[in-house]
């Protein structure tokens, strides 16, 4: 009796064109995907491979069974689909969100989830990363979009596009043009989130990296938007995205500050729980990876 976590297996060693590439897609072991194809192979009394090259090539029997198999999973998708479609049915997606995400693309992947399942009820729950991966580990969310900085073992994560970040004050804070060292950086009140926030947590580690010792103490919030305006009242200098904040920089509410210690771009992720992955979990991970974009603020 053939099972469709084998079925998977051949599948995605065809997609991905090796048994290593095959158990990263599904989130396994080299081995476990091994296992499966022996099972299988037992099942059918032949191999499914020709082990005698470098890399492993489908038999005629592996052939067969690799075309029926596309054809199984193929319509296991459209039933679950179907399931996951109908006009009566209630249904429910928890999306978690950082702050930056719901200002700037979160508009644009939620109408192109509704345009896939316009009758599904979807509920954003904008958090901090800490807080989300928390939620996300007891069954309140479905999948977490958030900054990748903390672990996340057992859990799978597809990266979506970096954000760009800056150092920025308030217009004549720092010299223009000049390019101040992280200890010279220091010696501002500095402005960032708390440790709940993967952005505080990626400032916190460079600071630590380059052995800064905070003359000021720094002035913590839970929330970007206050960031920006602490920082455009002159409060202090934050590190925040800067594409979006483009219209602020050319209007000279902010002004750009140059390390010589530069941070690296913030990476956003997609994180769930590979047990509890969905079609409907997978197609709005793909919708993210296609809507992900952190240029401008509040737009459709």
């Amino acid at each position: 009796m053939f099972t469709f976590r084998q079925l998977e297996a051949i599948y995605w060693i065809d997609r991905e064109g090796s048994f290593a590439a095959a158990a990263a897609r599904l989130h396994t072991s080299q081995a476990a995907i091994s296992k499966r194809i022996r099972e299988l192979e037992n099942c059918i009394g032949e191999e499914l491979f020709d082990r005698s090259q470098r890399q492993a090539r489908f038999t005629e029997k592996g052939i067969q069974l690799l075309q029926a198999a596309q054809t199984l999973l193929r319509d296991r998708e459209v039933i679950l689909e179907s399931l996951a479609n109908p006009a009566a049915m209630i249904r429910r997606i928890r999306i978690g969100i950082t702050e930056l995400v719901s200002m700037t693309w979160l508009p644009a992947l939620l109408a192109g989830v509704r345009a896939r399942y316009p009758h599904i009820t979807i509920e954003p729950d904008v958090d901090s990363a800490s807080r989300l991966l928390s939620k996300l580990q007891s069954d309140l969310l479905d999948l977490v979009i958030a900054p990748d900085a903390f672990a996340h073992e057992g859990l799978a994560v597809k990266k979506l596009r970096p954000a760009e970040f800056a150092w920025m004050c308030k217009p004549g804070t720092v010299p223009a043009g000049r390019v101040l060292s992280a200890s010279e950086l220091s010696r501002h009140t500095l402005l960032t989130q708390s440790d709940h926030s993967a952005l505080g947590v990626i400032v916190g580690r460079w600071l630590e990296k380059n052995l800064v010792t905070k003359t000021n103490p720094p002035v913590l919030t839970n929330s970007l938007l206050p960031l920006i305006g602490l920082t455009a009242a002159g409060m202090g200098i934050s590190y925040m995205p800067k594409a979006c904040l483009t219209p602020m920089i050319k209007a000279q509410k902010l002004q750009l500050i140059r390390t010589s210690e530069p941070l690296p771009a913030v990476q956003y992720v997609v994180i769930y729980k590979p047990g509890r992955k969905s079609i409907l979990v997978s197609d709005i991970t793909l919708l993210a990876q296609e809507t992900c974009d952190f240029s401008r603020m509040f737009t459709s």
